[in-house]
């Protein structure tokens, strides 16, 4: 069974594709490499010693959609592709509503043509409203999202669940995220932002190796236990086999389901640093600044029913998503080598 993997040249792609590869999947990517680097592909195939179908583009690109699904007999999508840093949504909100609502219209629309229609998407915390009671389970209260990013996500969400109500033929999966770091154990792969990270734990890591001076933790006078944010991270290994679980629920069922993949405890950006300089014995400078555009105060799941629906559970501790975090930085200190 092949399944095309957008964006999946991404951080939680290629980490998704090694999953799958390594379940028994053959895995088409098409990814524009707007904030990714095909690299990673290649450490995709070197880890499992298995081939990847790449094409270079962009999913609003619809003949090379119809392309992509002529040459290839694909069961399944599971959509990652889509601009993804929330702080940068509030000053692009244009960019951000085009590519990430356009990506999902395109991509269903040629779906549709071919009758394929089981598709993933990576949905995200970020559709919860921020007067959400913790852990959020996935009958919280949505909308009301605090940045455009979050919008996105949300409309998206709308969009596939409509087209499934309207065609009982579809077969929908929104799995919400909540927050990924960590790496592939080999050190192989790992998160390679563009420029200046937008998320913590790239950041902590180019702060531990040196490319930048020192940490900038965005408030620390936020209504938790030591007033920084705090957030339900997760391994990136662990959210790839969440899709892997997915997958086989996608192409058993129709109608559209939600699911959180979450560890379900909550730890604060304070507690990551400290983790992270404590198992790996190294140093992080960082300063307190303002907060942050968009920035809620706590958020983590209630991972209940992917553990019962899914038979899905996170393994890895902060310990462990910090551990391997370092070992990709240190072994890859420019990343993927841009």
């Amino acid at each position: 069974m092949n399944v095309l993997v957008t964006g999946g040249a991404g951080y939680i792609g290629s980490h998704t594709c090694v999953e799958l590869l390594e379940n028994g999947y053959g895995v088409v990517v098409i990814d524009n490499l707007v904030n990714a680097n095909p690299v990673s592909l290649k450490r995709v195939e070197q880890i499992t010693g298995k081939t990847v179908k790449f094409y270079e583009g962009d999913v609003r690109d619809e003949a090379l959609l119809r392309r992509i699904f002529s040459e290839n007999d694909i069961s399944c999508v599971i959509h990652f592709a889509g601009l993804k840093a929330v702080g940068e949504s509030v000053e692009k909100p244009w960019e951000y509503y085009d590519n990430n609502l356009n990506t999902t219209l395109v991509l269903t629309k040629v779906m549709k043509e071919v009758g394929m229609k089981n598709i993933i998407f990576s949905s995200s915390a970020t559709v919860y409203t921020s007067d959400n009671e913790m852990p959020l389970k996935e009958t919280s209260r949505t909308g009301g999202c605090t940045n455009p990013y979050g919008w996105t996500k949300y409309m998206t969400e709308q969009i596939l669940s409509g087209i499934s109500h309207a065609d009982p033929d579809w077969s929908v999966v929104l799995l919400r995220y909540f927050n990924p770091i960590g790496a592939h154990k080999s050190g192989l792969m790992g998160e390679n932002p563009r420029g200046i990270p937008n998320n913590l734990m790239p950041y902590i890591t180019q702060v531990a190796i040196g490319r930048r001076e020192k940490l900038s933790i965005f408030g620390n006078d936020y209504p938790t236990p030591d007033g920084t944010c705090v957030r339900d991270y997760i391994h990136v290994m662990d959210l790839a086999k969440g899709h892997v679980a997915a997958v086989k629920f996608a192409t058993e069922n129709k109608g559209t389901e939600v699911f959180n993949l979450g560890t379900g405890i909550g730890y604060s950006v304070m507690d990551t640093v400290n983790t992270f300089m404590e198992v790996n014995h190294v140093d992080v400078p960082y300063q307190i600044v303002g907060r942050r555009a968009g920035d809620i105060a706590t958020c983590y799941a209630d991972p209940a029913k992917s553990k019962e629906v899914l038979g899905w559970t996170a393994q890895e501790t902060l310990a462990d998503m910090c551990r391997d975090s370092w070992n990709w930085q240190q072994k890859n200190p420019e990343g993927y080598g841009e």
